[in-house]
């Protein structure tokens, strides 16, 4: 089939989305049988597996059991790994400790606490459970974001694809969900896909990774119902579902996350990518499988691996993209194991089959993360009407399920960042929040050339501290760094185990406190800390110290962050995104990037404050510049309506803002 013919020529392109579930003709599908006789093969396979961890678990010289519990993952009921797929839900490891599950020992939180939470200008369904990021993709002068979405509930389950759009990236009309679990081969859910824009018609599709009747992974087609429609509001499910099926040798749960299409050279096929995992021979790899397809709908898979990486274990929504005109790609994977997103820098060889990354040392799920704090299940795509790669994180909560099912809404995604290669360093990525970010700036303050003493504190009265856009410089005294090179060479300094913004260097920490109160019981740290590493040369640390952000008892707080390249004669540099319960920042123009979700119970409305302070021993520091700019809140609206003349009639509200008003008045 022409992949370029319009879309009314695709299966099924015509028919409405929804179907009666159980109504669909390819039940006994030669398709399907074949994933029947690979689930009986499977459920064998496990069947003895069973019976010789059974018959043997008696020898072994008394081997212990031992369940690692992190934020994400839940000793209590999974709703999540059972069913083939990551645990999704919010605290998990407080609900598997004891903590917030609304008990007496819980934090007693009031409406108000809950209410100050909701995010001003991050984008966020206006109520109900959301996690990853789908298929973003710009289309007749419209952004669209889909997400993985429960409408029912603020907990992971009963997913479907949310769907919303927007002129710029940063006002947004929520639409009706786009893809429903309607059927046998998505029934436990639509998960995570891409979206390709062929270029010919301009028209997307959508590839996205279904949980079956039997919840088993297979890859599914859908193709906008309506293609003239720009907000793209009906999607149709190609009738050749399952368009793709775990191959030999891949677990029937471990195959999901296809990413967006490259073009082939040979200028008439598609390239795709699928991420899974391989456990055979204790290798626990990461793997990246790469498929060929002409139209779509048949798809070869191409002989080799594009990549793997041992000890990373399943690869989650995998990305794959050029950067610096193509001489280089991006891999990232988001490890199942330790809900990460990490990428690597390297060279794609298309005939071989396979992507060397340029330093084995920093390979994929080993070195470089796109953040190093809450950030998770990232898509990327590329804006062709601004000429930019834009990347999405989903950035779920750290606080007690219980809170979240009272406040009605769990997650948010992080402010969308344009992503580029660092021209200086050749060696890293650089984030940065789109522009159209500063299209909310309000008021501003400015202060330049404050000298903090070692120890010291000062408070800036920059107002309203709960929603602004920070942008600074810090320059250590020159005297400080001279003696911290004729000091003894150390271990190394790590954010997670250095004491956080409390335990005091030569040179560090040093930089602002957010979302502090008064008498600064509460407060998220967002510091640098400068140190002589074990091979005697200096390194510069930034990091986000969350555990003294609340005095709630039933969130997670961790001290994280890494090294950051300063190269010489650079300034030591930070922006800042401070939106009720994120914290977003970016170092050295966004060559190391930290989210953080925090939860203060004091330090909220007009009680919330910035303290600058330099904890170190040793060293002055100067705020070379700070510019503090109050943001303004953006449409986050879902007006019940059919089509735009309607919302007209009905006055929406919506409709003053006119990004959609000049949509609707042209209907």
């Amino acid at each position: 089939m022409d992949p370029f013919l319009p879309l009314r020529h695709w299966p099924e392109a015509s028919s409405p989305l929804l179907s009666s579930p159980g109504g669909s003709s390819d039940h006994r599908s030669p398709r399907r049988l074949r994933l029947h006789a690979l689930l009986l093969s499977s459920a064998l396979t496990l069947l003895v597996v069973v019976v010789v961890v059974v018959l043997g678990g008696g020898g072994g010289g008394g081997h212990e059991t031992i369940t690692t519990l992190r934020p994400g993952s839940s000793g209590a009921v999974s709703r999540g790994r059972e069913a083939g797929v990551s645990e999704k839900s919010s605290g998990g490891r407080l609900s598997a400790e004891g903590g917030g599950g609304g008990g007496d020992d819980s934090f007693q939180w009031t409406n108000d606490m809950l209410r100050w939470q909701r995010t001003g200008f991050h984008f966020q369904p206006l109520n109900n459970w959301m996690n990853d990021p789908n298929a973003p993709l710009y289309y007749k002068g419209w952004y669209h974001l889909f997400y993985q979405y429960n409408p029912s509930g603020a907990v992971w389950g009963n997913i479907t694809w949310g769907h919303a759009v927007s002129r710029d990236l940063v006002r947004w009309l929520h639409l009706p969900v786009a893809l429903f679990p309607d059927r046998w081969y998505d029934a436990h859910g639509p998960w995570s896909g891409s979206a390709t824009v062929l270029p010919s018609s301009g028209i997307p599709v959508i590839l996205y990774t279904g949980s079956t009747n039997s919840s088993s992974q297979v890859q599914n087609l859908a193709v906008p119902t309506d293609p003239s429609d720009p907000l793209l509001r009906r999607w149709s499910k190609a009738a050749a579902n399952p368009v793709i099926l775990p191959p030999a040798g891949v677990g029937l749960y471990d195959f999901r996350d296809p990413t967006t299409a490259w073009p082939a050279v040979d200028g008439g096929s598609w390239l795709i990518a699928i991420g899974t995992k391989d456990d055979s021979a204790a290798a626990h790899a990461g793997v990246a499988l790469v498929y060929r397809t002409v139209d779509f709908v048949k798809y070869e898979l191409v002989p080799g691996e594009l990549h793997r990486v041992v000890g990373t274990g399943m690869w989650e929504c995998v990305d794959f993209y050029p950067v610096s005109e193509g001489a280089k790609h991006v891999l990232k994977a988001s490890l199942d194991d330790d809900r990460r997103d990490y990428y690597a820098i390297g060279s794609y060889d298309e005939g071989r089959n396979e992507w060397v990354p340029d330093d084995a040392a920093a390979d994929v799920g080993v070195g470089l993360r796109y953040d190093w704090g809450n950030f998770y299940a990232s898509k990327s795509f590329y804006d062709p009407a601004k000429r930019r790669r834009v990347l999405w994180g989903w950035v779920g909560e750290a606080d007690s399920e219980a809170a979240d099912v009272r406040k009605g809404w769990a997650s948010l995604q992080g402010i969308p960042r344009t992503v580029e290669l660092d021209a200086k360093t050749g060696r890293n990525l650089v984030q940065w929040p789109v522009e159209e970010v500063e299209s909310l700036r309000m008021s501003s303050q400015k202060f330049e050339n404050i000298k903090l003493l070692p120890g010291s504190s000062i408070p800036l009265d920059v107002g309203p501290a709960t929603q602004v856009d920070m942008e600074g410089e810090f320059e250590i005294d020159a005297a400080a760094i001279a003696a911290l090179m004729t000091a003894t060479a150390g271990a190394g300094y790590n954010c997670s185990t250095g004491g956080g913004a409390a335990a005091r260097g030569a040179v560090g920490p040093f930089g602002l406190a957010v979302l502090a109160d008064e008498a600064v019981l509460e407060k998220t740290a967002v510091y640098f800390y400068v140190a002589r590493a074990a091979d005697g040369q200096l390194a510069t640390h930034f990091c986000h110290d969350e555990s003294r952000s609340s005095r709630a008892n039933d969130i997670v707080k961790s001290v994280v962050g890494s090294e950051v390249v300063v190269l010489p004669g650079e300034a030591l540099s930070v922006r800042i995104l401070v939106d009720h319960s994120i914290v977003e920042s970016f170092a050295q123009g966004g060559r190391t990037c930290i989210t953080s979700r925090v939860y203060p119970t004091k330090a909220i409305y007009d009680a919330a404050k910035v303290f600058l302070f330099n904890n170190a021993k040793d060293a002055t520091v100067t705020l070379k510049s700070l510019t503090v700019w109050q943001m303004n809140s953006t449409s986050n609206q879902s007006p019940n309506f059919h089509d735009a003349k309607e919302a007209i009639v009905s006055g929406s509200s919506l409709m003053k803002d006119p990004y959609f008003f000049n949509y609707a008045k042209k209907k």
